[in-house]
């Protein structure tokens, strides 16, 4: 009885380490050699100071870029000094509390990623303001650290870099499993109300995933300006990411889907309009999931797209009532979307037909 349970505590155990063991090693091996600097240029003290620099601001996020590290060491070196200004001036309080919490949150605000608020400013000048000696600190714990950041900064992009490339292409698998899906449980929904209102929340959790992929490319496009082992990859990465994006673009419609679904099974119920798109569906589904697996493959889409255009026809001519026009109507905005259609001639683009 305790067998498979350990087994699959075990699994998650090595599966955690073989994720984070890297960003751990790095941590490590910088950190170290951060100390070590520090003590040959002359600290007295033990210069953990140093090795905060590492520790807070490298991180396992498979597309940290230098930038976002020298922004956390940045951070790390701004909130060493507003704590320190601050017990030079008040003893611990909760006047003393407000006044280095609101001016690391000034700060963090300042010199944080993009619109993001940088947190390493306000982490740090706590730790300070958690000892109530000043003479436990002073100037040379702000020149510890920015010693520790140097360091950081020149060995974060050699030792483990980010592996924008790795990364995206295992999204770009996971989506061509994962979009699809979505679909088949939208169709699969349909005429069981409560299946497809349960569906229709699961897939707008899916949905917001879906739409933090255009973040996650750029960040991977970032990642790439500052990392020199990684060179190689620059032209793939821009144009995987560049077809992700697209992909994300799908996201509204996918939604819609569900809405449909649970819109129209709430109000029919298992009727026979729903009967015959359920039988309908199932092979435009099979087809935009190929059409999206191509895409993402770097190969030509035109050819699935064009299978489940023929689909979305033949059920056009079978059923053009209401309901199939609404059901059908997310799949053609997919495929546009994913193999966009040339416009008739002497025509501007339209929308395609339902």
């Amino acid at each position: 009885m305790s067998t498979a349970p350990s087994g699959r505590w075990r699994e998650w155990a090595f599966g955690r380490l073989r994720d984070q063991g890297p960003a751990a090693a790095r941590v490590l091996v910088i950190g170290a050699i951060a100390w070590q600097v520090t003590v040959w240029a002359g600290a007295h003290n033990p210069p953990v100071y140093a090795v905060f620099a590492p520790l807070m601001a490298l991180r396992s996020d498979p597309f940290s870029s230098l930038t976002a590290v020298a922004l956390r060491v940045l951070g790390v070196m701004a909130g060493v000094a507003v704590g320190l200004f601050v017990v030079t001036l008040l003893t611990p309080s909760f006047a003393a509390l407000v006044v280095v919490l609101g001016l690391a949150l000034l700060l963090g605000a300042l010199i944080g990623p993009g619109r993001a608020l940088n947190p390493q400013v306000g982490l740090s000048s706590l730790l300070v303001l958690s000892n109530p000696l000043p003479d436990a600190y002073g100037i040379t714990r702000v020149w510890e650290t920015g010693l520790g950041g140097i360091v950081t900064i020149v060995l974060a992009p050699l030792l483990w870099p980010p592996h924008p490339h790795r990364e995206l292409t295992a999204l770009a698998r996971e989506c061509t499993q994962w979009l699809p899906a979505l679909l088949v449980g939208s169709v699969a929904a349909l005429g069981d109300p409560a299946l497809a209102q349960e569906n229709r929340s699961g897939v707008a959790v899916e949905v917001e995933r879906l739409r933090r992929v255009r973040e996650w490319t750029l960040e991977a496009e970032r990642a790439m300006r500052f990392n020199p082992l990684r060179r190689g990859d620059r032209e793939q990465v821009a144009a995987l990411a560049h077809r992700l994006r697209i992909v994300a673009e799908g996201a509204p419609y996918i939604d819609l889907l569900a809405v449909e679904a649970d819109v129209l099974s709430a109000r029919d119920g298992d009727s026979a309009a729903l009967r015959r798109a359920g039988t309908e569906l199932p092979a435009v589904v099979g087809a935009t999931g190929r059409t999206v697996a191509a895409l993402l493959a770097g190969r030509d889409p035109a050819g699935e797209a064009a299978v489940a255009r023929d689909l979305l026809d033949r059920y056009r001519h079978e059923d053009p009532q209401a309901v199939a026009v609404a059901l059908r109507r997310p799949f053609h905005r997919l495929l546009d979307l994913w193999d966009p259609p040339p416009p008739a001639p002497g025509q501007d683009r339209a929308g395609p037909g339902v």
